[in-house]
């Protein structure tokens, strides 16, 4: 029997041998088979790997000192494509396999899980598809897997709990689905977990509890639903937690802080959390980053923020935080404390109060500060300029007021300025061209007076430039239109005077070019045509004159607005063949001759051409007159006696029609002059009131649109109270619904019905705005006179008007209705009878 062990003893030596003299050329017919796997034009950084060297002096491999068997195999970042070989299954020493930052497609080889020794497999960046195989299971000694930023899908297999050693495991930015295995619990070694940015759901099971030793959890940008994971709060030595972009809901606990002291970086953004931020986070004293924005928090924000002195990072934006009242920034005295602050975010709560003067004593590290869409009011603390490695600042959509403080022109690292929609006023002033990396200048619909500064074109990297809807005078600098830079410009809503520059030609990058509502005037210059990248063009609203510009080569515009000019002309062609044009409005000018039938001028809700006399043609759904087409010539004597016939016929109906336009001229003059004795009205204001309006003006002027101003409502659209303060008068707007069909052409129909009428029993038409919104919606609205008296149905119907609605002073004697009774009947005869065209109104019952 002992010599029977001892024979097998020394055969098995023999075999170990045999096996050890062949496993290096094993080993290298493996890597050989890998390398012709890979695609032929990226396989030139193997080309070490060949016979004439040894095997372990190939790029990338490592083997073992006693045996030279291959050991480790780093071809990270050589940017190889093609697939993986099966034959990477045979390498049976490897210990480490490190295939990232390439190109590798595919699916990963099942044969990977024979590495039996593996203990670090690293696949990440690649193009890697199918799912993740079963097989690693086998792989019991790996301590790190990381596949993350590929293509895998299907769901994370639940055999991958029986990696009990693994303390690293990667598998963020792919496509797995399903939900997040129980079995994952199994896991007690593991330190770092990362599933960000795939589609996995579910709750997160209790059983993940056990990984007690995890240090960093990433679950974020997944579909994950339920309260906070409970599980989390048993992880004291967590120090990163991401779990941003989920469903998760409910509310924290109030000893959150207790819970995780250790944590340096938080990020619970892009949930559905509800209930007051924890005070207790002001205790974990480790704290850098905290990120709690996009949620439905309210309450307040805690002053013991104050404490976490190592904070580099807080963003608390997108919740419900405050109560619109004075104390909300109370929290901004406290920060002056977390000197290490670089990023600030609390916009879009409900903070209210003034503006405090220890926001300019924020950090000097802070370089981004965002307190916009709020309630906050009061100016810019004057010693804003201390923060001085601010690169943006963004307080817009709040009540500010006050003109720039000085110090702004210290900002010199600013590249993003938003203080759009306040109530900011005084001249734009001439050192924001000294903010040369500006990037962004947001500073629409505030009430901004003067010129535009000539030094702007100093910020040659000014790429978005919105200061519309202000009180801007002057004429546009020819240097604005030199900023090589810009993508956005938007000046419309202003007074500004004199030609649009040449310039304007230089600017190769311009998307959007919006200069509406102003006061400019001359031709449009054809030099809009090399702006090659242009897709909204907005002009209307001006004094604009001659015919529209050759802009064939701006095949990608989409909107073009060159509506209420003094354009003349021909409508182009060519605007027929803009396949990405989605919107054209030419109405109010002096264009002439046939509307095109082909394009964008098959759809009447996506072109406006009315208020042009002298258009003809067009589809049939936009009612312009057909275009006089004369038939052929007859060269015969009969030809001859019919022109002559025609022409006698044509001056009698001449003659004719001279006489019957005498006749109504006189019968019109006599009335008039009856109805200026009887009602010797006097002129008004208003009645010469023909100033363009923007949508900005509309939109301040009706108080954003409130229902405390409406007046009613009609089939089309709602009727605002508006104050226009540059005229200090009350008019009445009829804001259309465009989302209602038939809006545009009720817009269209009343303006070209109504521009012309008058009656003194008509309520008079002062002017239209045709515009869009801050949302790039089309707005359409009209604006009357307003009757202060209120509606006639209150006064003819007082015993059913509602106790909330203002009950006329009296009621009206049987005199009264009769003579109201003669008004409506005289304006429906003017209506009816003695209109350029007869009209009938809709809402007559």
């Amino acid at each position: 029997m002992r010599l029977f062990v001892l024979l097998a003893f020394f055969s098995a030596l023999m075999l170990l041998d045999e096996a050890y003299r062949f496993t290096d050329e094993t080993d290298m017919m493996a890597l050989l088979e890998f390398k012709y796997q890979v695609s032929e034009e990226t396989r030139v950084v193997l080309s070490s790997w060949n016979n004439s060297n040894s095997l372990c002096k190939w790029n990338g491999v490592t083997c073992g000192r006693k045996h030279k068997r291959v050991t480790a195999l780093d071809l990270g970042g050589l940017q190889l494509g093609g697939v993986i070989s099966p034959s990477i299954g045979n390498l049976s020493f490897l210990i480490s396999l490190n295939l990232s930052d390439n190109s590798f497609s595919g699916i990963i080889p099942q044969e990977v899980g024979n590495l039996f020794r593996l203990k670090h497999l690293d696949m990440s960046f690649n193009f890697l598809g199918g799912g993740i195989q079963v097989s690693l299971s086998n792989c019991s000694r790996l301590q790190g897997l990381d596949l993350c930023s590929n293509h895998l899908g299907e769901g994370v297999p639940s055999e991958l709990g029986s990696l009990t050693k693994l303390v690293f495991l990667y598998l963020g930015r792919n496509k797995l689905e399903g939900k997040l295995p129980a079995s994952l619990g199994n896991l007690t070694s593991l330190r770092s977990l990362t599933i960000a940015r795939n589609i996995m759901k579910g709750e997160i099971s209790e059983d993940v509890a056990r990984l007690t030793h995890m240090v960093e959890l990433n679950l974020g940008v997944n579909d994950f639903v339920g309260v906070f994971p409970p599980a989390i709060y048993n992880f004291s030595s967590l120090k990163y937690l991401y779990i941003s972009g989920n469903h998760f809901s409910g509310s924290l606990r109030p000893d959150f802080g207790k819970l995780l002291p250790n944590l340096q970086e938080l990020n619970m953004g892009g949930n559905s959390l509800t209930g007051v931020i924890p005070a207790t986070l002001s205790n974990i004293s480790t704290l850098q980053k905290l990120g709690i924005d996009d949620n439905n928090l309210v309450g307040s924000i805690p002053p013991s923020f104050g404490k976490l002195r190592n904070l580099q990072l807080l963003l608390i934006q997108s919740n419900s935080l405050g109560s619109y009242s004075v104390g909300d920034l109370e929290f901004m005295v406290s920060l002056t404390n977390c000197t290490k602050l670089e990023t600030l975010e609390i916009g879009h709560n409900r903070l209210g109060g003034e503006l405090p003067t220890a926001t300019a004593k924020l950090s000097t590290n802070l370089y981004h500060l965002d307190l916009g869409i709020n309630f906050i009011y009061g100016s810019i603390p004057y010693d804003i300029g201390n923060l001085i490695s601010l690169r943006s600042l963004g307080l817009q959509e709040n009540m500010l007021t006050g003109a720039f403080p000085t110090s702004l022109s210290k900002l010199f690292n600013l590249e993003g300025l938003n203080l759009m929609l306040n109530k900011f006023s005084g001249e734009l002033p001439s050192f924001l061209g000294n903010l040369t990396r500006l990037d962004i200048l947001y500073l629409h619909n505030n009430s901004f007076e003067g010129t535009i500064p000539l030094t702007l074109s100093n910020c040659t990297c000014l790429r978005e430039l919105y200061i519309s809807s202000n009180k801007l005078v002057g004429t546009i600098p020819r240097e604005i239109m030199q900023i090589q830079s810009v993508v956005n410009l938007d000046m419309s809503g202003n007074f500004l005077t004199g030609f649009l520059p040449l310039d304007v030609g230089q600017l190769e990058y311009l998307v959007q070019l919006s200069v509406g509502h102003n006061k400019l005037s001359g031709q449009i210059p054809h030099a809009l045509g090399n702006c090659l990248s242009m897709e909204i063009l907005l002009m209307q609203g001006n004094y604009f004159d001659g015919a529209i510009p050759d802009i064939t080569r701006l095949k990608a515009v989409n909107r073009v607005d060159f509506s209420n000019n003094n354009l003349s002309g021909s409508i182009p062609a060519y605007l027929a063949n803009f396949s990405s044009l989605e919107y054209l409005n030419l109405s109010v000018n002096n264009l002439e001759g046939s509307v095109p039938t082909e394009g964008i001028f098959q759809n009447a809700t996506t072109v406006s051409v009315f208020g042009n006399k002298n258009l003809c043609g067009g589809i049939k759904e936009i009612t312009l007159n057909p275009c006089f087409t004369g038939g052929p010539l007859m060269g015969s004597k009969h030809s001859s006696h019919l022109k002559k016939v025609a022409v006698e016929v044509s001056i009698g109906m001449g003659l004719l029609l001279l006489f019957f336009i005498a006749l109504l001229s006189l019968r019109w003059f006599r009335k008039r002059k009856k109805n200026q004795q009887i009602n010797n009205p006097s002129t008004s204001t208003l009645d010469v009131f023909h100033e363009h309006i923007s949508y900005g003006e509309i939109r301040n002027a009706t108080d954003g649109f409130s229902s405390s101003n409406m007046v009613g409502s009609g089939s089309f659209g709602t009727v605002y109270k508006a104050l226009l303060p540059a005229k200090n008068k009350i008019v009445a707007v009829k804001v259309l619904n465009m989302q209602r069909r038939g809006a545009m052409r009720s817009f269209m129909s009343e303006c070209e019905s109504l521009k012309d009428i008058k009656h003194r029993n008509l309520v008079k038409l002062l002017t239209a705005c045709s515009s869009i919104d801050f949302q790039g919606n089309e707005f359409r609205a009209l604006i009357y006179e307003f009757m202060p008296n209120g509606s006639l149905d209150n006064w003819l119907h007082t015993e059913e008007v509602e106790e909330i609605i203002h009950r006329p002073s009296r009621t009206l004697t049987f005199l009264e209705r009769l003579n109201i009774a003669i008004d409506l009947a005289s304006v429906l005869d003017y209506l009816h009878f003695h209109c350029h065209e007869p009209i009938a109104h809709c809402d007559l019952n």
